[in-house]
């Protein structure tokens, strides 16, 4: 139960969220599809690659009493005016809602602030979760990319998501932000 004053925040990714990036890679055996991160040097790596001025991506995480416990991210194809949007969440804050506030607040910031046409993103068929999250930020299904992944032996279907700007836009409590 979220108690008042116990409501997450949105703000930018910062260098010295690398410790918390590391707790959130530990925090479940999924959280390896979304890149390794087996050390604090390479949660700080991790960190300074979304953060490099030469990178495309846009980082926020969504704080829970001022520690990161999950990022939304859209890697912007300005040239398209489009954007690969993305997200994972600590183990330990998930099921929530958090994530389906912070990734429509960032889905409707993308399409306001930056400009963007259309945002995109994929799930593996097997994380349902994630599906609902994509749902509630706006986000309509367009397809499945069958046999997208191999997982050790396994061939995993990927569901494809996009959100236009001329798309309805969902109704929900956007995150404050920091």
């Amino acid at each position: 139960m979220i108690k008042n004053g116990d409501e997450p925040t949105l703000r930018p990714l910062r260098t010295t969220d690398a410790e918390a990036v590391l707790a959130a890679f530990a925090s479940n055996p999924d959280m390896a599809k979304q890149g390794s991160v087996p050390s604090l040097d390479d949660a700080a790596r991790y960190a300074e690659n979304l953060l490099s001025p030469e990178s495309p991506h846009k980082p926020l995480a969504i704080a829970h009493n001022g520690t990161l416990v999950g990022l939304v991210c859209v890697s912007v194809d300005a040239e398209n005016r489009s954007g690969w949007f993305w997200y994972w969440m600590n183990e330990s804050a998930r099921g929530r809602g958090w994530m389906s506030r912070g990734a429509a607040t960032v889905a409707d910031w993308a399409l306001t602030e930056l400009k963007l046409e259309r945002l995109e993103l994929g799930h593996r068929v097997n994380n349902p979760a994630s599906g609902a999250v994509a749902k509630a930020a706006g986000f309509l299904k367009e397809g499945t990319e069958r046999g997208k992944f191999l997982i050790g032996d396994q061939r995993i279907d990927v569901d494809t998501y996009g959100r236009l700007r001329s798309d309805p836009w969902p109704t929900y409590e956007p995150l404050a932000q920091e």
